[in-house]
């Protein structure tokens, strides 16, 4: 029998942990803190209490589970290890799940309801891996000016892997989609914390859901899904936030009509137009595929370079939900240097680029990488503020001091 566990006991004894460490850091002793550089602060995140199967994390919250990756884990390659990957939870999560005993219940508008085993859903038809990001909708949030409410996430709420499982549309198969369908609704086993709230759920179009790379995955980085990034199902929507990758996948529900659900209808949307902070009232609409993106990863924000030499500068990009095409340096004085893709792993994978300067003479202030997609979505020079601060996709950018 394949089981997935945390102990509450380790979850109970990191949440003192976490307690205790935040007093000792007031008195300049205990854990090791990172500075996520917040204009609206506080920016010091703590990097214990470990969790089960997790390397080093900056840690957000750790009931339900917030786990930020370090910059530093995507100064290499573009697949993220298991135990780097960023973690995000809405709600509490099982501490133990039997995957003999899980079930999937697929109902609504289909010919006939099913209850499918891992084996149904596992021979559900062709297994397929998809290399893809997996990214927080509010990443780099806590970076937005004015401040926002919500996760005051840096920019590490990211990575990608690849994943493997069997299409969406195959396992919708097994209960035949009826006519007249337009959406289908996922469900996990997280449950609210309090009476009243609502559940997790979310949905994504019919015509999605039929895509060839929309899965259903029960593998990660050729590995058993780890219970805090969804054991022993999750879906997986390539070019989509992580929100709709919804974990421990428990339900489908086919539907016609709109979905009215609170997570879709009243939360995880944003301004239909641009606003100003002073605005109150504007229409919404929900957040869905991710915009093209661009980090330097090869060197931190005011790291001293050699004056005189040549300069090196690597990082990663994405085109969010179409291919990456372009990526190029820029900054003050009119800097635009077209920058080196490296191999492509897939249209929704992480690519990294480099570029080289000949000779550095002085400081380079407010440089950043800028990404373009196939659609020709291009990273904008400022930022597009909302009230949630979702969608970040401003260009990010440093300044290293010559010497």
């Amino acid at each position: 029998m394949i089981e997935s566990k945390l102990t509450r006991r380790a979850l109970i004894a990191g949440a003192s942990a976490g307690t205790v460490g935040a007093a000792l850091a007031a008195q300049g002793i205990g854990p090791q803190l990172i500075d996520l550089g917040l204009p609206g602060g506080p920016s010091l995140r703590p990097l214990t209490p470990a969790f089960p199967g997790k390397g080093e994390m900056i840690v957000q919250r750790i009931r339900p589970p917030l786990l930020e990756a370090p910059m530093s884990v995507f100064r290499d390659g573009v697949i993220t290890p298991n135990d780097r990957m960023f973690v995000r939870w809405n709600w509490d999560m099982p501490t133990s799940v039997k995957a003999a005993d899980h079930r999937v219940a697929v109902g609504g508008t289909v010919t006939q309801a099913v209850s499918l085993t891992l084996d149904d859903i596992a021979g559900a038809g062709e297994h397929v891996d998809v290399v893809a990001i997996n990214q927080c909708a509010g990443n780099g949030r806590g970076l937005s000016e004015p401040r926002v409410t919500g996760t005051q996430w840096g920019n590490g709420a990211m990575g990608c892997a690849k994943w493997t499982g069997v299409r969406l549309k195959d396992v919708l198969a097994k209960a035949g989609v009826a006519k007249g369908a337009t959406r289908v609704r996922f469900a996990g086993l997280d449950v609210p914390l309090t009476d009243g709230a609502p559940q997790f759920i979310k949905s994504i179009p019919l015509d999605i859901a039929m895509r060839d790379d929309v899965l259903v995955a029960w593998a990660m980085n050729d590995a058993p899904l780890p219970l805090l990034h969804g054991f022993p199902l999750r879906v997986v929507v390539p070019g989509w936030f992580s929100t709709y990758w919804v974990k421990m996948l428990s339900t489908i529900e086919v539907l016609m009509g709109e979905d009215d659900s609170y997570y879709v209808a009243k939360s995880y949307r944003m301004p239909a137009a641009p606003i100003t902070p002073e605005d109150k009232d504007f229409p919404t609409v929900a957040i869905t595929t991710m915009p093209p993106r661009a980090f330097i990863t090869s060197h931190d924000d005011g790291a001293v370079v050699a004056k005189g030499k040549p300069l090196v500068l690597e990082g990663i990009a994405m085109g969010g939900d179409a291919a990456l095409t372009k990526v190029a340096l820029v900054g003050e004085g009119g800097l635009d240097i077209p920058c080196t893709l490296g191999p492509d792993e897939g249209t929704f994978a992480f690519r990294r680029w480099s570029v080289t300067i000949p000779a550095i003479t002085d400081d380079l202030e407010g440089i950043g990488v800028r990404a373009t997609n196939a659609e020709g979505a291009v990273q904008p020079e400022s930022l597009a503020w909302n009230p949630s601060g979702y969608a970040r996709n401003v260009i990010e950018r440093i300044t290293l001091r010559a010497q």
